[in-house]
């Protein structure tokens, strides 16, 4: 089941939380592409530069849509501080690891199920284990954004064979899915389209 689409006359337009939360007057290009296509209930993919400004084409819908934002990003060094961006900008996140103690996790997976957090980061090997997909079959998921989505692809140059199972998910999870990543040829892209099913 799709979620519904984000209502303009509801909600704060994207350009006001781009102002209050980033203190940015306007998006970079690209940007807003994405965020109105994800608030519309459609899928996207975002071949944006290094600093291009990739996060807040989720951050922005985070703030919007009903539900978590779930985030899928294949280096575990680098959550935390993406843990830390998104709180800076006043969003409640959170990281799911396999260096974190188990109190840590267990800690982690209850502000995710009370609707606390907004916004999870987790690695492609998460969304295979079995308690993590019984996780996700309690939760409200509004968004996934998957970060360095050129890994999907045989043909990227960083290939990551659990990314290619990341479109098991969106069976049971039903929202819009946004690909993001730095540098893709157009063989890449279109592999990331089919393999996510994107529509």
């Amino acid at each position: 089941m799709m979620p519904t689409p984000v209502a303009s006359a509801t909600v704060p337009d994207p350009r006001a939380v781009l102002r209050r939360a980033f203190g940015y007057d306007d998006f970079r290009p690209g940007q807003e592409d994405l965020v109105r296509a994800v608030l519309d209930g459609r899928d996207a993919v975002g071949v944006l530069p290094t600093g291009g400004g990739k996060s807040v084409c989720y951050q922005i819908p985070a703030f919007l849509v009903n539900g978590l934002t779930l985030v899928v990003t294949p280096l575990v060094s680098l959550m935390e501080d993406q843990v830390h961006r998104a709180r800076h900008v006043g969003l409640q996140a959170e990281c799911l690891t396999g260096t974190q103690a188990t109190d840590t996790k267990r800690a982690v997976v209850e502000r995710v199920r009370s609707g606390t957090t907004r916004v999870l980061f987790v690695s492609p090997e998460r969304l295979e284990l079995t308690d993590f997909r019984t996780l996700l079959r309690g939760l409200s998921v509004g968004l996934v954004a998957v970060d360095e989505a050129h890994c999907i692809s045989e043909w990227g140059h960083d290939f990551r064979p659990s990314y290619r199972r990341i479109a098991a998910v969106r069976r049971r999870l039903g929202c819009p899915f946004l690909a993001l990543t730095a540098s893709a040829t157009p063989a890449v892209r279109a592999d990331i389209a089919n393999n996510l099913r994107l529509r």
